[in-house]
């Protein structure tokens, strides 16, 4: 399991007002393309989120699902991305004096992706989710730069 760690300028629930809006994921998951559709549940356990993976024209539908969910400090997910098959991703929230400590950790949970070796995935993992906290960063800090951009600009 790769896990990969940064602190956003940013309460917990500044935080968690992103990962709740489904619509958002593509400008911070690395890999997903395009949102085709939002579970109106999200991100409630057993919701998901209808996504596209990869570069145009060589785009795969599926789905990621919620696993488990306690709003503002865990999300736990099911990353579909077949052929590749199923990944485990949990973000962790913590409040700490700088502001928020995200976490995130993935794993292969099935499919072809589990027979890359451990720590060849560790690696491929933690620069995909090193890159994702810093684009989650761009979305959370730039929303509260910027008071036009709603509920979270307050």
């Amino acid at each position: 399991m790769s896990g990969v760690a940064r602190t956003l300028d940013a309460t917990p629930e500044q935080v968690w007002q992103v990962l709740s809006d489904g619509w958002l994921y593509p400008l911070f998951v690395v890999g997903a393309s395009r949102m085709r559709e939002v579970d109106d549940a999200w991100p409630a356990a057993g919701a998901s989120l209808h996504h596209s993976v990869g570069a145009w024209p060589a785009l795969l539908d599926d789905t990621t699902s919620v696993v488990r969910c306690d709003p503002p400090s865990l999300l736990e997910l099911r990353a579909r991305a077949w052929p590749a098959g199923e990944a485990a991703v949990t973000f962790h929230l913590e409040a700490v004096a700088e502001g928020t400590r995200v976490r995130v950790t993935e794993d292969a949970v099935s499919g072809p992706g589990r027979l890359v070796p451990s720590p060849v995935r560790r690696v491929q993992l933690a620069w995909r989710n090193t890159e994702t906290l810093r684009r989650l960063a761009y979305v959370v800090e730039g929303r509260l730069a910027d008071p036009t951009t709603g509920p979270t600009g307050d």
